[in-house]
Order: C-alpha cells, then sequence, then structure tokens
C-alpha cells in the first residue's frame, strides 16, 4: 500500500510541474492571456508542497521524480501535444523508469 501511495504521490506532483510549466509554456511561447502564467505559477507551487508528502528524504525523492517525470513528459507530450514517441523514447524511459524504482523502493538496512 505505500508503494501506491509514493506512485500517486509522484504522478500528482508529476502532473502539478509538467502542468504548471505548460500553462506558463503557452503564456509566453504562444500569447495565452496573463492568467495563464498566473495559473502556472500557483500550480508550480502545489508541485513543490506535493513532493514533500514523499516519506523518503529529499535527494532520493527528487532522484526518483526525476525518472517519474521522463515518463510523464512523454505521456504529456504524446497526449496533449500530439507528439509520438518513438521506440528509443519508450527505451530510455522504461530505463529510467526501472533506475528510479530501485532508487527509491530497494529494501535498505539500517
Amino acid at each position: 500500500m505505500e508503494i501506491i501511495r509514493s506512485l500517486s504521490i509522484f504522478i500528482l506532483a508529476g502532473l502539478c510541474e509538467i502542468g504548471g510549466g505548460y500553462l506558463i509554456w503557452l503564456w509566453l511561447k504562444d500569447g495565452k492571456p496573463h492568467w495563464f502564467g498566473l495559473m502556472g505559477s500557483i500550480i508550480l507551487i502545489a508541485y513543490g508542497v506535493v513532493a514533500t508528502w514523499q516519506t523518503a528524504n529529499f535527494g532520493r525523492t527528487y532522484a526518483t521524480y526525476g525518472g517519474v517525470f521522463i515518463v510523464m513528459a512523454l505521456i504529456w507530450a504524446w497526449k496533449v501535444d500530439g507528439f509520438k514517441p518513438d521506440k528509443y523514447d519508450v527505451i530510455g524511459a522504461t530505463i529510467a523508469l526501472v533506475g528510479v524504482c530501485i532508487i527509491i523502493y530497494a529494501p535498505r538496512h539500517p
């Protein structure tokens, strides 16, 4: 159950970071209204808060989040921007995800 909770927090944090960054991108690069940037900023602040809900230490949490972010960014680009990941994107994301699962969930002895 702890792994499901942890994965849920990583996914929520990823949605906040990617969603907030995307709104700022649309504001600055695509000429959307200023409120896009404001909302993006607020959502990015929420990302910083959500990440603290993990039980692991800062370094391990953020190292793991990096791999989760890779996978989520590719999914976001595919579903929102119409970017089609190729086999190398999928292979790289899979390797990153396996690596971060080892970092965060490997049993450790005190």
